[in-house]
């Protein structure tokens, strides 16, 4: 197991790259993590660019750079869906972010529906402004379409924009059945939910997993896609915008209920579709390994609770490594919580 210290030098090893499609997401956000976390005066970070190691492969790298704790800033299947935190399992070091059988159960999003649609139908939890679509699984072989549309047709093990097709008639349909059946990744179809885009970060600040500041999402081309997520300049965000009574307390509920029965640690983000006509926010999917970039939206969110992203960076490390005395950087993990 990792080595538990109250040093001011802790030892962190970053990882980037992967195989997966947003591979240059991850690469932009290990490099911030890193350049945090040395911003601290109480880290050394070592940037590590990886393709997809096996464990005999992360053993020599962690043998090679002595890490006391892990950081691995990797988005899509491999980097967040299992086969990363297997191969980190072997080394034994500690490391951010959800084990391998709650990885592998939050990237795939049939699974996740799944266990969010029980969760709504609890009568031991709360009744929430919340609804789960039905997520179905695309037959590449049928040319019928899934379900009525509108529908959105996505991988079922890859992040939220990549792969998207929305489709709106037969012509659309044809469009996404030819990729379907050009690429060899599972696909999915689930009902078009418009409306305004909310997501929710959870982050364990000591205390269990607990929901940040809302963001409400307005993409200038009417859709968060990649290029609005990513790229573009004019995507606007607002933290901790005013909704209706109790829909705030609901998606925080909500969100750390189910990171909890998915056995999710350290942090999370969960994202929503609100239908302003209905006031219901239609639940998408969860991430396990939210985005570092300058337009990601977790450090965004928890720097309006007093914790930039260094701190950020350094709760996370904490959670990695909880069981050291006061923490590793010898002080509380308390922090504001959201209003």
């Amino acid at each position: 197991m990792a080595r538990l210290t109250q040093r001011q030098d802790t030892h962190v090893l970053v990882l980037g790259g992967g195989p997966d499609a947003e591979r240059d997401v991850s690469l932009e956000s290990s490099r911030a993590v890193a350049e945090a976390l040395n911003e601290s005066g109480r880290c050394t970070a070592e940037l590590e660019i990886i393709d997809a190691p096996d464990a005999q492969e992360m053993r020599e790298i962690v043998n090679r750079t002595a890490p006391q704790v892990i950081f691995p800033a990797l988005h899509g299947r491999f980097g967040e869906g299992g086969p990363l935190q297997r191969a980190l399992d072997a080394t034994g070091i500690a490391y951010v972010g959800a084990g391998e059988t709650a990885s592998r159960l939050a990237i795939d999003k049939v699974a996740t529906k799944e266990i969010a649609s029980q969760l709504i139908h609890d009568p031991a939890f709360p009744r929430v402004p919340i609804e789960v679509s039905t997520t179905r699984v695309v037959d590449p072989a049928d040319d019928a379409p899934p379900m009525d549309y509108p529908f959105v047709v996505k991988p079922n093990f890859e992040g939220s924009t990549i792969g998207l097709h929305i489709v709106k008639n037969d012509a659309g349909w044809r469009v996404a059945l030819a990729e379907l059946r050009a690429r060899s990744r599972p696909m999915i179809a689930e009902p078009f939910a418009s409306g305004e885009e909310l997501t929710v970060g959870i982050v364990d600040r000591g205390s269990g997993l607990r929901a940040i500041p809302v963001i409400r999402i307005a993409a200038a081309g009417g859709f968060y896609d990649y290029q609005a997520k990513y790229e573009r300049q004019d995507t606007r965000y607002e933290v901790g915008p005013q909704l209706d009574e109790g829909l705030t307390g609901a998606l925080a509920r909500f969100t750390e209920a189910l990171a909890k029965r998915m056995k999710l640690r350290h942090l999370a983000r969960a994202d929503f579709v609100l239908d302003p006509a209905s006031g219901k926010a239609s639940f998408l999917e969860i991430n396990t390994m939210p985005g570092f970039t300058a337009h990601s939206l977790v450090p965004m969110a928890a720097k309006t609770i007093g914790l930039d992203m260094t701190e950020l960076c350094e709760t996370l490390i904490e959670g990695a490594l909880q069981d050291a005395p006061r923490g590793i950087f010898g002080r509380s993990r308390t922090f504001a919580t959201a209003g």
